[in-house]
């Protein structure tokens, strides 16, 4: 990783070509998102110079510092978990959820949104206790149980895979998130059409690629620490 945002896409762009070759995908499937909770605003800057446009934040003061100063240069995506009480401060600013994970929230969005909003359920898939989600076996009745609330729309799964060094145990955990929205976009629901998967970071999106990753969300290789 160099300090140039733009060097660093450019490299990027390589490997993600590379990774969807070997899976037989279109690389213009797969979405980066630039996480930029580490850095600055003037960092953040030279990522949407570089082509950046979705940006990543996982707290609502540091996206909301962001915000005041980026606006609608970039799509924003909420990657972090999210309190209710917070839902009110960045729902409408936000473009994307990337943590659905419980009916409360589920609510609070539904009551604060001014118009349906984009979100991806969080999967437990490792069953790390460290992590938040739900686990595999959760998914599918929470999905069933908000059809309700019409501005929640689940346009996919998201999960983070822990840090190991085993590459096809890595690949088993994407592989399991993979399947699981296979089923759930094949029962067709109109406000869960999930049609997509966000999974893959600086350490292990090559492997989120080739199983089926369309959203990868990358700090430090992009943007640096």
């Amino acid at each position: 990783m160099t300090m140039d945002v733009a060097t660093n896409l450019q490299y990027m762009r390589r490997t993600i070509k590379q990774a969807s070759e070997k899976s037989k995908r279109n690389p213009d499937e797969i979405t980066i998102i630039g996480v930029t909770k580490y850095v600055t605003i003037e960092r953040t800057r030279e990522a949407i110079q570089a082509g950046i446009k979705n940006l990543g934040e996982n707290r609502p003061d540091g996206f909301m510092e962001k915000y005041n100063h980026i606006g609608i240069d970039a799509k924003w995506h909420f990657i972090g978990t999210l309190q209710s009480r917070k839902v009110k401060d960045v729902i409408n600013k936000v473009d994307v959820v990337h943590s659905l994970d419980r009916l409360s929230l589920v609510k609070e969005i539904n009551k604060r949104a001014t118009e349906q909003k984009d979100c991806f359920v969080q999967v437990n898939v490792s069953g790390e206790e460290s992590k938040h989600g739900l686990r595999p076996d959760e998914v599918i009745p929470f999905i069933k149980s908000i059809e309700r609330y019409e501005n929640v729309h689940v346009v996919g799964l998201m999960t983070m895979a822990p840090h190991l060094e085993d590459k096809e145990r890595l690949r088993e955990f994407f592989q399991t998130l993979a399947d699981l929205r296979n089923t759930i976009k094949h029962k067709k629901l109109a406000h869960a059409p999930c049609e997509y998967l966000s999974m893959g970071m600086s350490n292990d999106y090559e492997i989120a690629i080739e199983e089926g990753a369309t959203h990868i969300r990358i700090g430090s290789d992009l943007v640096g620490q």
